[in-house]
């Protein structure tokens, strides 16, 4: 392999000499029908350092880089999200611990937390886009810390509802971030598995919540014990953001851990999935693509399908678990074996569906559990089999994957980076409306069954599924409309295969939208 120098000058000599430089690669209209030229001059970063033209790194140099790039950037992304789910579920541990909020108005403070998710999402990213990634992730995380540690000074409802509020508008960054960061640095077929692994933080969350809150329960001195847990997960929460600040990387171009020779292999790696790394422009054309594509509404009822019980059960959990008959004690030991089986089943799902190329499909089979577990529910909440109806409580853990191939769902289907950004955002909101609901699907009225609010996620969940069937083929048949679009362009232009695999390369880093370039395909 050659050495910095050689491949920094190389590299220097393959970029654009200036901004009145630019590449032009084919790409088509919204009907897919012509073509157009684009140019470089406000294309991806990663443009600037690799180039329009590929560089060749053999197999094994990949497989070495790929396994540094995971031991640098999955423990600090597992850590963010298990600390950002932790944090936003201290209320449910609170709510049996004398938290002085209740009825209704517990329903709103739960609620809270998503209208400040839902106000700030779309701010939050598209000003995010202008700042470096890792950096604006890293500071939210330090400020939510912090107001996570002024819940334990308030007493009242209207203090709770403002701080749920504004911690909702900070954490509303992380999710869209991590995935845009997946995106980054890792290939279509191997996002599932990695967003699978950050995604197993916010299930471990049951076992070392459920263990930090257990063991406060036992505590007796001056302070009150949910006020002890709110200090306790805040001061963690502040030590996640100054690790993320210090080591998380905003990019591949820009990471000081990999060589000069390694960012560009890092590039290399992601370049023919055709879905870049990172521009600051926000174009606006991007996002009215964006909500013109079919594909964006029928996610947009999926994910709501997944968010309105997501919601509920966040809020209600242990409060449903102790319907059952169980202690209060009881259902706070009970989330560990819910993070072993929920854990489980993201990672090797996950894994399953790198492996197979398939999102869709899975999300329909792996939603199987909660329909049949809301069912048991529904049907047997009163009849004092405490024992199956926590077994049915804890299947529906298997359904865990489901909203993490949503995430990868849309890492691999999207192209352009403002168009990425609003299809994350777009997710995002959507599942904070969906929690929103979910917040009032458990009414006071209706304890301690819930019955109503069970039945409503038995429907949800059977429109999930069909909704995922209709997903899948609209990608299978735009695929196949890709093909023939190149199968023309090849005719028209008298392209060879070395042309074809020279067009690809450069519209690979142009920033280009999904619908936009021919050479972009889509996982079912």
């Amino acid at each position: 392999m050659s050495s910095d120098a050689d491949v920094e000058k190389r590299s220097m000599k393959e970029q654009p000499k200036s901004e009145a430089d630019s590449v032009v690669a084919p790409t088509l209209d919204e009907q897919g029908g012509e073509t157009k030229e684009i140019s470089d001059i406000d294309g991806d970063d990663a443009l600037k350092l690799a180039g329009a033209h590929a560089h060749q790194f053999d197999e094994a140099y990949f497989k070495r880089l790929r396994w540094k790039i995971d031991l640098h950037l999955m423990p600090l992304m597992v850590f963010v999200y298990f600390t950002q789910f932790l944090d936003k579920n201290i209320l449910s541990y609170a709510s049996i611990m004398g938290f002085p909020v209740d009825g209704i108005n517990y329903n709103n403070v739960a609620q809270a937390f998503y209208m400040g998710f839902l106000v700030w999402m779309f701010p939050t990213q598209y000003i995010g886009q202008k700042f470096p990634i890792a950096k604006y992730l890293g500071v939210h995380i330090i400020l939510w810390g912090g107001l996570v540690m002024v819940h334990a000074a308030c007493d009242k409802f209207p203090g709770f509802y403002a701080l749920r509020f504004f911690l909702g508008m900070l954490e509303a960054c992380v999710s869209p971030s991590l995935i845009l960061i997946v995106s980054m640095w890792y290939k279509q077929n191997e996002r599932a598995f990695r967003i699978g692994l950050f995604y197993f933080g916010n299930l471990s969350t049951s076992v070392v919540g459920g263990g930090v809150a257990y063991g406060v329960t036992f505590y007796s001195g001056p302070i009150a014990p949910w006020r002890l847990l709110y200090l306790i997960l805040g001061a963690l929460a502040v030590s996640c953001g100054i690790l993320v600040v210090i080591f998380l990387p905003d990019s591949p171009v820009t990471a000081k851990f990999l060589t000069q020779e390694e960012r560009i292999a890092a590039l290399e790696r992601v370049r023919l999935d055709q879905a870049g790394t990172h521009n600051k422009h926000i174009k606006r054309y991007q996002i009215v693509e964006t909500f013109k594509d079919i594909r964006t509404w029928l996610m947009f009822l999926i994910i709501m399908c997944i968010g309105v019980p997501n919601g509920g059960q966040s809020a209600f959990n242990n409060i449903i678990v102790t319907s059952f008959g169980w202690t209060e004690r009881e259902s706070l030991l009970f989330n560990m074996p819910r993070t072993a089986i929920g854990g489980f089943a993201v990672v090797a799902v996950g894994w399953l569906s790198d492996r197979i190329n398939d999102r869709m499909t899975l999300i329909i089979i792996f939603t199987i559990p909660t329909l049949v577990g809301m069912i048991i529910q529904t049907t047997m909440q009163y009849s004092g089999q405490k024992g199956v109806l926590l077994f049915s409580q804890l299947f529906q853990d298997l359904s865990a994957p489901g909203f993490p191939l949503c995430y990868a769902w849309n890492a691999s289907n999207s192209g352009g980076h403002t168009k990425k950004v609003s299809v994350n955002a777009f997710a995002l909101f959507t599942f904070g409306v969906g929690s929103v609901v979910g917040t009032y699907i458990f009414l006071p009225e209706d304890a301690p069954g819930y019955i109503p609010g069970k039945a409503a996620i038995v429907v949800l969940t059977v429109v999930l599924m069909l909704t995922c069937v209709v997903m899948a083929y609209v990608n299978v048949r735009w695929n196949r409309q890709k093909r023939a679009q190149l199968a023309k362009l090849v005719e028209e232009n008298g392209w060879s295969e070395e042309d074809v695999s020279r067009e690809r390369e450069k519209a690979a880093f142009l920033d280009l939208t999904d619908r936009e370039n021919v050479f972009f395909t889509y996982t079912r």
